[in-house]
């Protein structure tokens, strides 16, 4: 995620390599799983997996992400004229009246709808690419439709997710803050606590969709010499 903060730094063109690059990463930290699951020793060169399997097919479907999502930001303009596309693309500050009016509400709800198909698509496509050898048209097919046949599964997988990942530091934050009352403190243990949350968290969540890979699909086959 340094990397990617890094790259990010570069106007306009290092944000699109950014998102472009996302299903390379992302089959790196399968590798990492796959390698963690044999009880191999984790290495350095293995953060550039991704770079040497099926690439160019990789590159393909990190475009379609970034034209999916681009999109579908797009069309929540309708719901509050460009607020929330503008703040997630450029940075640019929410109006206090978008924000009470529910406009703002509304156009993330809508985008939530709209991103629930794409991500279903591109769950498991980066890793078919990859490991299966999969063009990228047939790899969002397969994971479009395998994560349509698990969708309570998926159900279940999303609410846990939630819970753990905003109502469990939610609850913490305001405890704390009921505890700490009156104390300058809590202005350094929050923050505190909440990167030391997600710094366990983010890992955690990358090698569950390890699991779904490997309960959803039939364990890969080796990697060639």
């Amino acid at each position: 995620w340094v990397l990617m903060g890094v790259l990010g730094l570069v106007p306009y063109a290092g944000s699109v390599a950014a998102i472009v690059l996302i299903p390379v990463f992302s089959v790196s930290f399968m590798h990492m799983c796959r390698e963690l699951d044999a009880r191999r020793a984790l290495e350095f060169a293995h953060l550039f997996a991704g770079f040497h399997v099926n690439l160019p097919t990789l590159l393909m479907l990190g475009g379609v992400y970034l034209v999916a999502t681009t999109s579908l930001l797009a069309l929540t303009q309708f719901a509050d004229g460009g607020h929330l596309m503008r703040w997630i693309m450029f940075g640019t500050p929410i109006p206090h009246p978008a924000l009470k009016d529910g406009s703002v509400m509304r156009a993330a709800l809508l985008g939530m709808a709209l991103y629930a198909p794409v991500l279903a698509a591109f769950w498991f496509a980066p890793v078919l690419a990859a490991w299966n050898r999969m063009s990228a048209t047939k790899a969002l097919f397969y994971s479009f439709f395998a994560t349509l046949a698990n969708w309570r599964a998926f159900l279940v997988y999303g609410m846990v997710i939630l819970g753990v990942g905003t109502i469990v530091p939610g609850f913490v934050i305001a405890f704390l803050g009921a505890l700490m009352r009156g104390s300058t403190a809590i202005v350094t243990v929050v923050p505190t606590l909440i990167v030391m949350f997600f710094i366990a968290l983010v890992p955690s969540l990358f090698a569950s969709f390890y699991a779904s890979y490997r309960d959803v699909f039939p364990p890969p086959a080796p990697e060639p010499p």
